[in-house]
């Protein structure tokens, strides 16, 4: 039964990412691409934050079952809240420490499936030190050519590229 349940869940969770994904789009939204690899330092399974929105922040019934939920079926234990961000982070119970992988790879949640793909709809992506993975802009070859041409110091060249997420 949970593994159906987990599969209806997955199965939701990337329908509604292809909707927002879709609708973003529309709008004339271009996240980063995906650049680099996964190093599997495992700093997104350690500790998965989510950030939520102020009604489940706020609501005491829907932030309960927001808990529950992800404690039944993705197996995320509530370790820490944090009212400044409305982010509540997780102790992953399928996270093994000494291995440093997932015990149910094939079946994580969509969460897991997703990250760092999330965050490149953000105005300059922050992912979690030692990652692999690097945001990189849709434009990064134009802009890099426009550098190259500026007058500019090293440094300052430096700067721009890592800022603009050019490399």
């Amino acid at each position: 039964m949970r593994r159906a349940v987990k599969a209806t869940a997955r199965g939701a969770f990337f329908l509604n990412l292809w909707a927002d994904r879709g609708f973003r789009r529309l709008r004339g939204e271009r996240p980063y691409l995906l650049g680099g690899a996964c190093q599997r330092c495992a700093a997104c399974c350690e500790a998965p934050a989510i950030r939520v929105h102020p009604v489940v922040w706020l609501a005491p019934r829907l932030r309960r079952a927001f808990l529950w939920w992800h404690e039944r079926v993705n197996g995320f234990v509530l370790a820490e809240a944090r009212p400044r961000e409305r982010t509540f982070v997780f102790r992953c119970t399928h996270f093994d420490r000494a291995a440093r992988a997932c015990d149910s790879y094939a079946s994580r949640p969509g969460i897991c499936r997703d990250y760092p793909r999330a965050l490149f709809y953000q105005p300059s992506p922050e992912l979690l030190p030692g990652c692999g993975y690097r945001p990189l802009a849709r434009n990064a070859a134009e802009l890099r050519r426009a550098l190259s041409s500026a007058p500019l110091s090293d440094e300052q060249r430096e700067r721009l590229r890592r800022g603009l997420h050019l490399d």
